[in-house]
C-alpha cells in the first residue's frame, strides 16, 4: 500500500475534506485539487488499507439491478441511462489503464460465469440471445466446459468478454500518486472521531488535530460507522475473503483456466477467482464468513471451496490471505449524494473496483461544482430497513438458506 508522507501538521482549514482514503476519496479528492479546492484525505489506518487494496480485483458491468426490475421502479427512460453509467464505470477504468498510464496490471481478458445447474445454463443462454453484440457474450455449452475451465462442477457458461482485472494495490497506488499530483493532501492513521456543523461548514476532529472544511465528503463505503449513524444505517457491510495457493506453475494454472480469465459462478454465496497476474498461483474469494476480520482463520474453508471447483488443487496450501468489507445497500444499487450538507458516495455491493473509481470521480466533480458530475443516480432514494442500525443481523439465516438453496442447486 502506498504511505502518505507524514504532514508536519494538518491545515487549518481546506475547502475539501474527504473521510476514507480508498478508490472513491482518492478519485474525488484528484477532481476537487485540479479543480483549485484545497483538498485533504483522511484515512482511520493505511491508504487503500481497506477493501480497495484488499479485493478480488475484477472488473465487470456493476450495476445489479436488471433493465425490467430498473425500469418497474424508476421507468424505462432512467433505466437505461443507470445502466449506461454501469458500462461508463468499466469503460473509465479502461481508460486510465490503456491511455492514462494507471500502472494496475490491467488485464482485459474477459470473465467466465460457470452454471451451477443446467437451469442456471439455460438462463444464461437466454442472456445470451437476448444481448446486444457489444456485450460480447460467448456462450458455452457442456460439453465444451474445458476451453475455459478445466472442471467437471459445471454446465457451461457464459465468457463475458468485456471484463478484466487489476491488482488492487497497485491500483490504489496510482490513483494516490495522481491525487497528491493534482495539489491534493493526504494523511494515513488520521481516524476522525466527530463532524460539527459551522456556519461556514464543518469542524471534523482527527486524530492529529481540528480541520475546519467547507465540504465534507463520506467515502467510507464497507467501513462505515457511528461517525455518521445515517449512513451506516443504509450500508450492509460483508466481508470479502480471498486467498493466493502457493505457486503452481504457469502451465499448471494455464490447464486449469486457459484464457486467464476471471472466473465466477452462478451460486448464490458467490465464489470467484483468476490467475495471478504473473500466472503461477490462483487467487480465489468468496464469502467464507460474515464479519471475521482475520483472513487466516477463513483459509481452510476457501482452499476447500476451492477445491470444490479444481479437484486437482486437494493438498494445494494457500501462501496469502487478506479480508476487504465490500457494502451492500437495500436496493443493490450503489448511491452518491447529499445529506444534511455532508456528501456521500457510497455501496457498491462487491463490485467497487469499477464503481468506486467512476462514482469518486464524480462526486469529486459534484463538490467542485462541475457539470460532468452528473450522473443517473442522483436524486435516487437511499433507504434503509426498520431495526437495522448498521449490524447486519439477518445475514446469518439467509446466508444459510442461500447455501441450502445452492447445494440444492435451485
Amino acid at each position: 500500500m502506498p504511505q502518505a508522507p507524514a504532514l508536519d501538521r494538518l491545515p487549518d482549514s481546506v475547502d475539501v475534506l474527504i473521510v476514507g482514503a480508498g478508490y472513491t476519496g482518492l478519485c474525488a479528492a484528484r477532481e476537487t485539487a485540479r479543480a483549485g479546492l484545497r483538498t485533504l484525505v483522511v484515512d482511520a489506518g493505511p491508504i487503500g488499507g481497506g477493501c480497495s487494496g484488499q479485493n478480488g480485483g475484477q472488473v465487470a458491468y456493476s450495476i445489479k439491478p436488471t433493465f425490467e426490475e430498473l425500469s418497474s421502479r424508476h421507468g424505462a427512460s432512467l433505466a437505461a441511462r443507470i445502466g449506461e453509467e454501469g458500462r461508463a464505470a468499466v469503460e473509465n477504468l479502461r481508460r486510465l489503464a490503456e491511455h492514462e498510464g494507471v500502472d494496475c496490471d490491467w488485464r482485459p481478458n474477459g470473465c467466465f460465469l460457470a452454471a451451477h445447474t443446467r437451469r442456471h445454463f439455460d438462463a444464461l443462454a437466454r442472456e445470451a440471445t437476448t444481448a446486444t453484440p457489444d456485450a460480447k457474450l460467448t456462450l458455452v455449452g457442456p460439453a465444451d466446459l474445458a476451453t475455459e475451465l478445466d472442471s467437471d462442477r459445471y454446465c457451461g457458461g457464459l465468457v463475458y468478454g468485456n471484463d478484466a482485472s487489476v491488482q488492487p494495490a497497485k491500483l490504489v497506488g496510482s490513483l494516490y500518486t495522481r491525487a497528491i499530483q493534482a495539489g491534493a493532501l493526504a494523511q494515513d492513521y488520521c481516524g476522525v472521531s466527530d463532524i460539527s456543523r459551522t456556519r461556514s461548514g464543518f469542524e471534523v476532529s482527527t486524530a492529529r488535530g481540528r480541520v475546519a472544511a467547507r465540504r465534507v465528503l463520506i467515502a467510507t463505503n464497507g467501513y462505515t460507522g457511528p461517525l455518521t449513524p445515517w449512513h451506516q444505517r443504509r450500508v450492509i457491510p460483508i466481508g470479502s475473503y480471498q486467498i493466493a495457493t502457493e505457486e503452481l506453475g504457469e502451465q499448471r494454472v494455464r490447464d486449469l483456466i486457459p484464457h486467464a480469465r476471471n472466473v465466477a459462478d452462478t451460486r448464490r454465496v458467490i465464489i470467484y477467482l483468476r490467475p495471478s497476474p504473473d500466472g503461477k498461483r490462483i487467487i480465489f474469494g468468496g464469502r467464507a464468513a460474515l464479519s471475521e476480520t482475520n483472513p487466516n482463520r477463513c483459509v481452510p474453508r476457501l482452499l476447500e471451496m476451492l477445491v470444490e471447483v479444481f479437484p486437482r488443487l486437494r493438498g494445494v496450501a494457500a501462501s496469502h490471505a487478506w479480508v476487504g468489507f465490500i457494502a451492500y445497500t437495500f436496493d443493490t444499487m450503489p448511491h452518491l449524494g447529499q445529506h444534511d450538507g455532508l456528501y456521500y458516495c457510497m455501496g457498491y455491493c462487491g463490485q467497487g473496483v469499477p464503481m468506486a473509481t467512476y462514482f469518486g470521480m464524480r462526486i469529486g466533480q459534484q463538490m467542485a461544482g462541475l457539470a460532468e458530475g452528473a450522473t443517473a443516480l442522483d436524486g435516487l432514494s437511499f433507504r434503509t430497513r426498520p431495526l437495522y442500525y448498521g449490524r447486519p443481523w439477518f445475514l446469518a439465516p439467509s446466508i444459510l438458506t442461500y447455501r441450502a438453496l445452492d447445494a440444492l442447486g435451485l
